[in-house]
């Protein structure tokens, strides 16, 4: 019954993947949606950048065991990442009417700096994605009483994914992330009342966790844990800021005000709704400590599945596992599509392909989400990080490459190419250094690598010009 129904609900999103493909007609509609979308659609989908398996699955299962303080980077990092875009980089980019993030780095530094940072941002999206196709395999093990095998399920999941994000491309994502929000809020509410419920109630819960110490936000001591606690904190608040799909999602607006409210709007509604699969994990704990207790030790992401599957009726599993796929899905869709629009528009057609046609274009990003989409595939079946930590790490290397040029681009006149180089040569390789040889002191390798990508910014920026200054007038003299 319950696999019927997931089965029912996946037809329904395909068929809304392939309305949506009959309104691409070019690249711009398959990339930025024709830049069309309207504010409850642009909510919808900066809602959808972060609720994804991670949230559900991976944030719930690490607060039950670290409380607070061990999501300090998801969900309070990640929504004040779109708060923050939202407010100081949707507008400015906007006006850039730009197809990619990558046409950015092109157009402020060179096309040197275009191609690195290309790189580094769709390296950084193989943990991403690999966490939503990870997820997708445990739904289809969990609602098959374990007739698909998680690894059948995962390849299951990443074609249905790729299907309608290969023929709708961004128009694809947002009418289904609009559709997938709406389950997503109902549901997780209904299933957050269920539970609660035998759980005690509400306020029981929220005491019990608070008596617990799971609700202490903030590290105790020094420097020593405050610094970690930060390191931790800015890697996705920054370091998700330089993204394609996030840079997609605020440039897909009809208008830059649009794009602005949209971007904080969708961060606020994230904020507030990652905190109620946290609820129900630790409610679980209180309606069977026993069994979710050794479950916490062993196997801590199947906590919520599990308590769904023992402790509720139906209609309430047909919900969460409906949610559950629509929050994958829709995060899956739209971190395929940016990498591969980003290869197809910042490599292939400036450095391989440099006369693509439209239509070519669009042909060649087609095929390169289903080739993006296999690798992914192949990283995740070998993978054996949790979701949690699959994301996490995804963001540190556009954290110590990327958010610096960008910042500085925008917003200091006197950045540099030889800034921006500097910048990220200084903060990957530091950071690099760090992960190999000093991952045991107390500073974390991602924040030493953004403080010497900022350092590297303003040495390259500031030096030639002091230095051709200090010619100037020693010449004159």
């Amino acid at each position: 019954m319950l696999i019927g129904f997931v089965v029912i609900y996946l037809l329904f999103s395909i068929g809304i993947g392939v309305y949506a493909s009959t309104r691409v007609h070019n690249a711009r509609d398959f990339v930025v949606a024709g830049r069309n979308l309207p504010l409850p659609v642009v909510t919808a989908t900066v809602f959808a950048t972060w609720f994804g398996a991670e949230t559900v699955l991976g944030i719930s299962a690490t607060f039950v065991k670290e409380g607070l303080s061990g999501v300090v980077a998801d969900p309070f990092g990640a929504s004040l990442c779109l708060i923050i875009a939202g407010l100081f980089f949707a507008g400015r980019l906007y006006r850039m009417n730009l197809l990619t993030i990558g046409d950015y780095y092109r157009a402020r530094y060179s096309r040197t700096v275009e191609l690195i940072m290309t790189i580094c941002i769709m390296i950084s999206y193989l943990g991403w994605v690999s966490a939503q196709v990870t997820a997708l395999g445990l739904v289809f093990n969990l609602v098959s009483g374990g007739a698909i095998a998680q690894t059948s399920g995962m390849v299951i999941g990443t074609a249905i994914v790729l299907g309608y994000t290969m023929f709708g491309g961004m128009w694809s994502v947002a009418l289904l992330d609009f559709v997938q929000m709406t389950v997503i809020m109902s549901a997780m509410l209904l299933i957050a009342v269920l539970v609660g419920g035998n759980a005690g109630g509400v306020s029981h819960v929220i005491s019990h966790a608070h008596d617990s110490g799971r609700l202490q936000l903030f590290p105790h001591g020094g420097y020593e844990v405050w610094i970690p606690f930060v390191g931790a904190a800015l890697t996705m608040m920054l370091g998700s800021i330089p993204q394609q799909d996030v840079f997609q999602r605020m440039t897909s607006a009809r208008d830059e005000k649009t794009a602005v409210r949209g971007s904080v709007l969708g961060g606020v509604l994230y904020f507030g709704f990652a905190f109620v699969p946290m609820f129900l994990a630790y409610s679980a704990t209180l309606i069977d400590p026993e069994v979710f207790g050794k479950l916490i030790e062993t196997d801590s992401q199947m906590v919520l599945p599990n308590l769904i599957l023992q402790h509720t009726p139906l209609i309430a599993q047909v919900l969460f596992f409906g949610a559950l796929l629509s929050a994958i899905m829709s995060t899956a869709s739209a971190t395929l599509l940016a990498p591969s629009v980003m290869f197809t528009e910042n490599i292939l057609k400036h450095f391989a392909l440099k006369h693509m046609s439209d239509s070519q274009m669009l042909r060649t990003m087609r095929i390169i989400v289903v080739t993006f989409g296999c690798i992914v595939l192949a990283f995740a079946l070998n993978s054996n990080a949790s979701i949690f930590k699959m994301v996490e790490n995804a963001y540190k290397i556009t954290l110590v490459g990327a958010f610096v040029p960008l910042a500085f681009g925008l917003y200091w006149k006197r950045a540099s190419n030889q800034g921006a180089l500097l910048s990220i040569a200084l903060g990957l390789i530091s950071w690099l250094l760090m992960e190999k040889f000093y991952t045991g002191t107390i500073w974390p390798p991602q924040l030493v690598g953004l403080l010497l990508s900022a350092a590297g910014m303003l040495i390259g920026s500031l030096l030639p010009n002091l230095m051709h200054r200090h010619h100037a007038a020693h010449a004159k003299a």
